[in-house]
């Protein structure tokens, strides 16, 4: 694990991938799974039990907590994400002290245990554990967030990376709808509630954002140093 200085009210870029390069979900039902961690772990309540409560409750499907457990009180905020098939990136600000750690502890954990149960595996599901950089500054906030929500969304696309981006309008709505991403909660096309987009509307609108991601994509903000960062994760 590679960590950097932080403390409450930092930003920092999260990214863990799988052990050896490999898929740590295979399916929508993984990727289901990874939603409702990403919802029910960030908080100061964890109950042990926490899956059998949403069955109990009958809310597996939906990202709603049971009646039964106290108000969220959250360890990070979550700005966005990307799932992709062999790892993941978050972009988080950290709540109260040790927030990250804890939540990114249970993730992992919880990830690798229910992984292991479904497919009757053995060992380490991630690579060594998780990387985290610290965010510094409003432009490269900005600029992670769309790699995280473009760069990424955009190579999952079913015709490639390079025909996403000569298609960039209608690509961008497909990433506005595709559950695993969070583009859709800061646009304000997924009424979720598992990010906190606001950071982000605070620098631009989302027609603004738009621009700005297309600008993204066609290479008008390259930096060496941003990229060496991420290169870097």
């Amino acid at each position: 694990m590679r960590k950097e200085p932080y403390s409450i009210g930092s930003y920092v870029h999260v990214v863990n991938r799988g052990s050896r390069g490999l898929s740590i979900v295979k399916d929508d039902r993984d990727r289901w799974r990874f939603l409702l961690m990403l919802r029910h772990f960030n908080d100061q309540f964890y109950p042990e039990d926490w899956f059998k409560d949403l069955i109990d409750a009958e809310l597996v499907s939906t990202l709603k907590r049971p009646d039964t457990w106290p108000d969220q009180k959250k360890l990070v905020t979550i700005i966005s994400f990307c799932l992709l098939d062999n790892h993941f990136h978050l972009l988080l600000k950290e709540l109260e002290p040790d927030g990250v750690a804890k939540f990114m502890k249970r993730l992992g954990i919880g990830m690798a245990k229910y992984y292991n149960a479904r497919y009757e595996e053995k060992g380490a599901l991630f690579q060594g554990g998780y990387k985290l950089r610290a965010v510094n500054d409003n432009d490269y906030l900005q600029y992670l967030s769309a790699y995280i929500q473009i760069k990424n969304c955009f190579e999952l696309h079913s015709k490639g990376f390079r025909s996403a981006c000569q298609n960039f309008d209608q690509v961008f709505d497909w990433a506005q709808s595709y559950p695993y991403c969070s583009l859709g909660e800061m646009i304000g096309t997924q009424a979720r509630i598992i990010t906190d987009p606001e950071i982000l509307s605070e620098i631009s609108t989302a027609k603004e954002y738009k621009d700005y991601c297309r600008d993204f994509i066609d290479g008008k903000f390259e930096n060496e140093e941003y990229k060496k960062y991420i290169s870097d994760m």
